[in-house]
């Protein structure tokens, strides 16, 4: 399920939500530290929606966590607070905070970011799928005009679409104009508006055969690590193209050197990548069908007030007292 908003500068923040209950009681309302180093602008997105700022202290009952890198000093502010009773976390993979997210979700609600970024994520994506139809990994190389004609057109074409979250959504609307037959895989059957059909995680391998593009847009749990790896690339077309914006580690990156070397598959547009960040010299990076963008599918100019709106209406919502509101909601048994 999803609703869409009007987010910041006009934009359409497309907002996941969900109709199954807190998984602990509503937060107790209180002072909001900003942390590790506040910033003017999610300062006043908490002071907006009427709360107030404060450095870390026994007194403290929210956190706005803004380093997606640091979860040791996450740990540690919860540790030096017990009182704190909800957490805003950057980004909307929070598999870096997962130990957290078990240890303390018993008592302290976690938001992320999810479906914030949805827009400049999604319009990655398909600037990755027109740019791998396209072999324009294979231009941007190249240093001599070429003879022989290569690319294929989006329109028509099968999609098939790993994940519904906010990302996905954007990504089917953004599709919608090429007239694509697009199948979404999900944990849960429930129809996704702008998919022709959707099935289950344990389908995933019937669809695939028919799929040109897959993009891979899933959350990062056990559940699904190394979800596409040599069984996957066995079963689709040679013409294939896979384009990942969600985490590298949803990909077994040997099959996918593989993959590419044999032609199993025709190309892969990559925003994430396991090991992350990619080293130097790691084969992907002279693989002819690879395209590689460094996680920046979301850059922090595009983000920032994407996230200060996500922190605006939850601290509305952490000062309305009865747990009623919060957008993103961690769920701690699924993992995000």
């Amino acid at each position: 399920m999803s609703t869409t908003d009007q987010g910041p500068r006009g934009h359409r923040a497309v907002v996941p939500t969900s109709g199954a209950p807190l998984p602990i009681e509503a937060p107790e309302p209180g002072p909001v530290a900003v942390l590790p180093e506040p910033t003017d602008l999610h300062v006043d997105a908490v002071t907006e929606a009427g709360g107030t700022v404060a450095p870390l202290d026994a007194d403290t009952r929210g956190v706005v966590w803004l380093d997606p890198r640091d979860p040791a000093g996450l740990a540690d502010a919860l540790s030096s607070a017990p009182g704190v009773g909800w957490v805003q976390l950057p980004f909307a993979g929070v598999d870096a905070f997962a130990h957290l997210i078990q240890e303390h979700g018993d008592r302290v609600l976690f938001t992320s970011a999810k479906g914030a970024y949805a827009e400049p994520v999604a319009e990655h994506a398909l600037a990755l799928t027109l740019g791998t139809l396209r072999v324009l990994q294979k231009r941007a190389r190249a240093s001599s005009w070429a003879t022989e004609p290569e690319g294929v057109s989006l329109y028509g074409r099968n999609v098939v679409v790993i994940g519904a979250g906010g990302i996905a959504l954007e990504y089917l609307r953004l599709l919608a104009p090429f007239d694509v037959d697009v199948t979404v895989v999900r944990r849960s059957s429930e129809p996704v508006p702008g998919a022709a059909r959707t099935v289950t995680t344990d389908e995933l391998d019937r669809v695939l055969p028919d799929a040109d593009v897959v993009m891979i847009a899933a959350a990062m749990t056990s559940g699904t690590a190394k979800l596409f790896g040599e069984r996957q690339f066995q079963i689709m077309k040679p013409s294939a193209r896979l384009v990942n914006i969600a985490r590298g580690g949803l990909v077994d990156t040997d099959a996918l050197v593989a993959a590419l070397r044999s032609g199993a598959i025709a190309a892969a547009g990559l925003d994430v990548t396991d090991p992350e960040p990619l080293p130097d010299g790691h084969p992907l990076w002279s693989e002819p069908g690879a395209v590689i963008t460094p996680h920046q599918a979301d850059t922090p100019e595009m983000v920032a007030p994407l996230l200060a709106e996500r922190v605006r209406l939850n601290t509305a919502a952490f000062l309305g007292g009865d747990g009623e509101g919060f957008v993103g909601v961690v769920d701690p048994v699924a993992g995000y």
